[in-house]
């Protein structure tokens, strides 16, 4: 792999400013710019934006930028800044989009079920936002998926990763057959082709499933796979004009 590219390097620095920022001012710039579900009041249009630029711990940011520079710096010295830009905010919102998706999910229709049985809509939000859960919710609903109404409502979800896995996806498409080495197994090296099929399976199964260690957005993760994917078959089918993004 070659130096840090312009774009990447930038990028970085942004990441870097906004995790300072968010020490500094802990909730109140968390509320601000992290990604927050449709219901909650904390939402704002630029978020599903801004969300990239947050993380939650050192170890956080760590690895996604690590990741960014390893695989968006040959990306960025392929296509450009310009296309290099747009595919990575594209599949970062692909990946916000999911995971609200997901949230929706499972949010609506638990909604849904407490307000046939009477209960208000203003009355039931007002009841999360403060963390009081209704024991009468509790005759129509289990008590899991009133904390599954919760977290959903309350989640805020923040990180590169979604538009790193999109970057991911594209490296694999590209330069199928370069190793890599999975950080657990390191004497282990995978072709990328293989890899990244192995990263997005992975988050599959910890999304429907329990097993997840942490809160971690798996469909996030997955729909930055599936946008960059997408649009990876579309620039391909259609034969791209790089001069387009002069």
């Amino acid at each position: 792999m070659q130096g840090i590219t312009n774009t990447v390097k930038h990028l970085l620095i942004i990441n870097g400013i906004f995790f300072f920022a968010s020490n500094l001012y802990g909730a109140f710039f968390n509320d601000l710019m992290a990604l927050h579900f449709f219901e909650n009041p904390a939402f704002q249009f630029w978020q599903p934006i801004t969300h990239m630029f947050m993380h939650g711990s050192f170890n956080h940011i760590l690895f996604n930028m690590l990741g960014l520079w390893m695989f968006g710096s040959p990306l960025e010295q392929l296509w450009g800044r310009k296309k290099f830009l747009f595919y990575y905010f594209s599949t970062g919102l692909g990946a916000a989009a999911l995971q609200l998706f997901a949230y929706s999910f499972t949010f609506y229709p638990i909604m849904d079920t407490l307000t046939s049985a009477g209960f208000s809509t203003r009355d039931i939000l007002d009841s999360l936002a403060v963390g009081d859960m209704n024991l009468a919710w509790l005759e129509h609903v289990s008590r899991d998926a009133v904390q599954s109404l919760y977290n959903s409502y309350v989640v805020s979800m923040v990180g590169a990763s979604g538009a790193l896995y999109g970057v991911l996806v594209a490296f694999a498409f590209l330069f199928p057959n370069i190793p890599l080495r999975i950080i657990f197994l390191p004497f282990l090296p995978i072709k990328a082709k293989y890899f990244v099929p192995i990263l997005i399976f992975g988050d599959l199964f910890f999304g429907f499933t329990s097993y997840s260690m942490g809160p971690i957005a798996h469909f996030a993760h997955v729909g930055g796979a599936l946008t960059g994917f997408a649009m990876m078959l579309y620039w391909k089918r259609n034969q791209f004009n790089q001069n387009r993004w002069n």
